[in-house]
C-alpha cells in the first residue's frame, strides 16, 4: 500500500513536468496497482462473506480422523460423511455432483416455513394433490401447522408439503422462490428447488456436499430436530374429524444414536438418505444419493465410520 501511494507522487511529480520515456510507463504501473487493488478487495469481500456464512461453523477444538482409510462397499453413486462441530468431510464419493434430491426437498421446505408460520397456525387445503406418498388431505380442510410439517416430515405426504406453500403469501410461486433465496443466503450454490415435495425431478438439483450442510444447519433449529426424531404421532383437522397415523420412513431412525433426518425416492433420483447420528459427544451427518440400497448404504458407511474414526484436539 505504501508502494502505491509513493507512486501516486511520483506520478503527480511527472504530471506537472512531463517526461517523455516515464510518463507512459508510470501510467502503466498506476494501472496495473490499480487493478491489483481491486481485486484484493473483492477478495476481502469475499473472504468475509465465507467466514460470516450462517453454515460454516470451524470453532471446534477438535479436528476428525480416520485411523484407518479404506472404500467401503456402498452401491449409491455419490455419498459424503460429515462431522457437525467441525464441518469437515470424514468420507466422500462424487460429493459435488448434482443430484436430483426427490423429497429431501422438504427439509428446506419445512426451515423455509418455519421463518414465516407460527406453529399454532391453521392451514387450509387449497388444492388436492395425489401424487406420489400423500397423506389423502381433503379440500377445504383445516390442520395446524405444526401437525402439517409432522405429516410433511414423517410419512413425506407430498400434499402436506403443498398445502403449505399454498398458504404462504403469493403461494407456491413465492414460496418457492424464498426456498431457492434461502438457499443462496446459506451458499448453497449447487442447490435449486422447483417445488416443495422434491417431485420435479429435472429441474430439482443439489449435490452430496450441500445437502449435507443444509441438514447440519437444520438440526440447529429445535422444533425440525425434534420431528425429524420422532418415529410416529397422531394428529387430525382442527376439528378432530378427520385423523391421522404416521410413521417415520426412515427405518433406521433410533438405531445406535441415529436421530434423523429424511428419505427421499423418486424413479430419477433413486434412493437418497440423509441421517444424523450421535457418536461419543460428536454429530455426524450421512447423505447418500442415487442409491439402490440408501438404508444399506447408511449402515456401511456408518460401520466404517464408527471402526476407525478419532479426534484430535487443536487450539483454536
Amino acid at each position: 500500500m505504501k508502494d502505491f501511494l509513493q507512486l501516486i507522487k511520483i506520478f503527480k511529480k511527472h504530471l506537472l513536468k512531463p517526461d517523455p520515456f516515464l510518463f507512459p510507463i508510470i501510467l502503466v504501473a498506476l494501472l496495473f496497482f490499480l487493478a491489483v487493488f481491486d481485486v484484493y478487495q473483492k477478495g476481502e469481500i469475499i473472504l468475509k462473506s465465507t467466514l460470516n456464512s450462517p453454515i460454516a461453523n470451524y470453532q471446534s477444538s477438535s479436528y476428525p480422523l480416520l485411523k484407518n482409510k479404506f472404500s467401503p462397499d456402498i452401491l449409491a453413486q455419490a455419498a459424503i460423511v460429515i462431522d457437525k462441530d467441525s464441518g469437515v468431510a470424514i468420507y466422500a464419493k462424487n460429493e459435488n455432483l448434482r443430484f436430483s434430491p426427490a423429497s429431501t426437498t422438504k427439509i428446506m421446505t419445512a426451515l423455509t416455513a418455519l421463518d414465516y408460520f407460527k406453529l399454532t397456525d391453521i392451514l387450509e387445503v387449497k388444492r388436492i394433490s395425489n401424487e406420489g406418498s400423500i397423506l389423502g388431505l381433503i379440500r377445504g380442510e383445516k390442520m395446524t401447522f405444526l401437525d402439517l410439517l409432522y405429516a410433511m416430515l414423517l410419512p413425506s405426504a407430498n400434499d402436506a408439503a403443498f398445502v403449505i406453500a399454498q398458504n404462504y403469501p403469493g403461494e407456491e410461486k413465492n414460496f418457492i422462490e424464498k426456498m431457492n433465496q434461502k438457499a443462496k443466503l446459506l451458499g448453497l450454490n449447487n442447490t435449486h428447488f422447483q417445488d416443495p415435495a422434491g417431485l420435479l425431478d429435472q429441474d430439482g438439483y443439489t449435490t452430496p456436499l450441500e445437502l449435507a450442510r443444509l441438514a447440519s444447519y437444520s438440526l440447529d433449529n429445535k422444533i425440525f430436530s425434534q420431528i425429524v426424531s420422532t418415529k410416529y404421532r397422531f394428529i387430525s383437522d382442527i376439528y378432530a374429524v378427520n385423523t391421522y397415523s404416521l410413521l417415520n420412513r426412515n427405518k433406521l431412525l433410533g438405531i445406535d444414536g441415529i436421530s434423523g433426518i429424511k428419505t427421499g425416492f423418486t424413479d430419477e433420483a433413486g434412493g437418497v438418505l440423509v441421517t444424523s447420528k450421535k457418536q461419543n459427544g460428536h454429530t455426524l451427518i450421512i447423505v447418500v444419493m442415487r442409491s439402490e440400497d440408501r438404508f444399506g448404504d447408511t449402515l456401511a458407511l456408518m460401520s466404517y465410520v464408527s471402526d476407525s474414526l478419532t479426534y484430535l484436539s487443536i487450539h483454536r
